[in-house]
């Protein structure tokens, strides 16, 4: 049996732990204070990194200017006083000290930066232009800020402080994902690495990125499985002499279909509903629906993919084939009607993430 570290994100609703409404719209107020501060620093950081990257193209300076960009203090020719990711983080502190914590600036500028280099060659030869952050950046934190992470008292969620805020966990129906890595967590057998708080139409989540070991099931190379993607049935799966029909037209392509067409009736009729808010207000409706079609084709396919990947664990199968998967594909993007509805490019997708994860070698035909 094989392991191997696994670093996982999981979006978490968090809610402030106290019944003190005063107390809870300050800690809002703190965030969205904190939010407009990161994002005016990532972009700061994002200019001054690549302003050090371009000098050497300003020729239009003196010969005076060092051209070589690092600390002086380990090259003689060096134009800097600091380290290059040091730059920025002084920037910052000089701008924003006092308005949010080190932790946040710390770990923003780590990030971006890290950013920065990966697609620094792009930059230059002019294949992708710079990041330009909006403001509804997540913060970024360290988990050496999070403490007193304990379960409530129901034992259904969590409850931690992070920069001295109050919070407890929302996992609604979440019975074991989520709740499972925070079990982790605290027994030791799970850590948490640089996470983010985003902030969304008022609601709190949390980014949690989670690393642990994860040991392989036992699976036989000779075994092989067979899986077939197909508009009567989402997956039909061949194991040995065994067949298993994962899902059907009816609860899939039907119910979308049905979404589909509850958000046209109201499309048709958004001209009619009450303004006030301009496009946004009249639109409500509609955008309700296909934040619902999303939800649902997300979970379903999910749902599929995980059944799948547990049938090839079950018979230990250590290869995985998607029969013909190419072909289908290509026909898919001749009828319009298959590629709006029946999402082959992301079940596929999800297929892939899940057998890396269990260690299956996935082959596509």
């Amino acid at each position: 049996m094989g392991s191997e570290n696994v670093v996982l994100t999981r979006r978490i609703q968090l809610l402030i732990d106290t019944e003190d409404e005063l107390m809870i719209k300050e800690a809002k107020e703190k965030l969205y204070a904190w939010q407009r501060v990161c994002f005016r620093a990532a972009n700061q950081i994002m200019t001054h990194q690549f302003v050090q990257d371009q000098v050497k193209d300003f020729f239009y300076f003196t010969e005076d200017v060092r051209l070589k960009l690092t600390d002086n203090k380990k090259e003689d020719v060096g134009m800097l006083i600091s380290s290059k990711t040091n730059t920025t983080y002084r920037v910052l502190s000089n701008h924003f000290k006092g308005e949010i914590p080190t932790n946040i600036l710390s770990n923003l500028n780590q990030l971006l930066i890290s950013t920065f280099n990966n697609e620094k060659k792009e930059y230059q030869t002019g294949e992708r232009s710079l990041r330009n952050y909006k403001k509804n950046l997540p913060l970024p934190f360290g988990p050496e800020v999070i403490s007193k992470l304990t379960r409530t008292n129901d034992s259904r969620n969590f409850s931690f402080r992070l920069f001295q805020i109050p919070f407890r966990t929302f996992l609604g129906k979440d019975t074991q994902d989520k709740k499972g890595l925070l079990e982790g967590v605290l027994q030791g057998k799970t850590k948490l690495r640089m996470s983010s708080i985003q902030l969304d139409k008022g609601k709190v989540f949390w980014l949690a990125t989670f690393e642990y070991q994860k040991k392989h099931a036992e699976l036989d190379s000779k075994i092989i499985a067979e899986a077939s993607l197909s508009l009567e049935h989402p997956i039909i799966a061949k194991i040995n002499d065994y067949e298993h029909v994962i899902g059907n037209k009816e609860e899939f392509l039907y119910r979308r279909l049905a979404i589909q067409a509850a958000r046209n009736r109201v499309q048709k009729g958004a001209s009619f509903n009450r303004g006030g808010k301009g496009r946004k207000r009249k639109l409500k409706s509609v955008e309700h629906y296909k934040d619902m079609e999303k939800k649902y084709v997300e979970y379903k396919l999910h749902v599929y993919s995980r059944r799948l990947i547990d049938l090839c664990i079950k018979y230990k199968a250590g290869n995985l084939i998607l029969v013909n998967q190419g072909a289908k594909e290509q026909i898919a993007k001749e009828e319009p009607f298959l590629l709006q509805n029946w999402s082959y490019f992301s079940l596929k997708e999800k297929i892939a993430y899940k057998a890396d994860m269990a260690g299956i070698n996935l082959i596509v035909e």
